[in-house]
């Protein structure tokens, strides 16, 4: 993989989660951990999402998560064509659909959503995460510094990137808070469902596989003024475990 045209902080922040050089020798991630917070349950599936292992392909937005909804199940999320594919251990299709992202067109997160839909959210979000800082430098990906954020009695350097449509996301544009030491504190984007501003929180950063991971993850609505608005975590991520090959 190489490296991309010369952007200092970004260069920095690649450097502290482990370097583009360990990255490129990495193409799976496996990682277990519990996806929590009140939405799940809003959405219909309380407590659904607590014990999870997640694999994903590091060159391409392919992620499967076992198991799903039920013991025995497996969810599986694919572009080019964008899909999501609901499967048995045995590898016979339960559900599946194409084109997905229309699905959730007129909907919100007061509407219902079924485990396909859940899935693709949750598939192509944690494919992000994970990938992050090193998708920054994917094809297509623009990135360029603005002014920097106070936050927390310290003053967080930020990054706005701009993803290409082949690239699904929660949003076109992100913006990207990195603290002094170049590690990820903060993620702001767009929820397409219902349009609200999220504020995504890392913390508890573990070294895995030679690479630097936040363990905790917390995602707050965010307020007009850019301020994160606490008193409610909607969503929550713990990370156990990340292995690479």
């Amino acid at each position: 993989m190489r490296r991309p045209a010369s952007n200092e902080l970004l260069d920095v922040v690649l450097d502290a989660h482990g370097g583009l050089e360990r990255w490129s020798g990495i193409s799976t991630l496996t990682a277990t951990l519990a996806i929590g917070g009140p939405l799940w349950g809003q959405l219909g599936f309380p407590d659904a999402f607590l014990d999870e292992t997640l694999t994903i392909d590091t060159r391409r937005q392919h992620a499967v998560f076992t198991p799903w909804t039920a013991p025995g199940q497996s969810l599986t999320f694919d572009t080019d064509p964008e899909r999501v594919v609901l499967q048995t251990a045995d590898g016979q299709t339960i559900d599946s659909r194409t084109s997905p992202r229309s699905d959730h067109a007129g909907q919100d997160l007061n509407s219902p959503w079924d485990a396909l839909q859940v899935g693709y959210f949750l598939s192509y979000g944690l494919w992000n995460y994970l990938t992050t800082p090193f998708l920054l430098t994917y094809p297509g990906v623009q990135t360029r510094e603005i002014t920097p954020w106070q936050e927390d009695d310290g003053t967080w350097r930020r990054l706005l990137a701009t993803f290409p449509p082949e690239i699904t996301t929660h949003s076109a544009e992100q913006v990207f808070y990195f603290g002094d030491d170049g590690l990820l504190r903060r993620l702001d984007y767009t929820v397409e469902a219902d349009g609200g501003r999220a504020a995504h929180y890392t913390e508890g950063y573990k070294t895995f596989a030679g690479l630097a991971f936040p363990t905790r993850r917390q995602v707050y609505r965010r307020n007009p003024d850019g301020t994160p608005d606490r008193s409610l975590a909607a969503i929550t991520l713990d990370i156990h475990e990340i292995t690479g090959a």
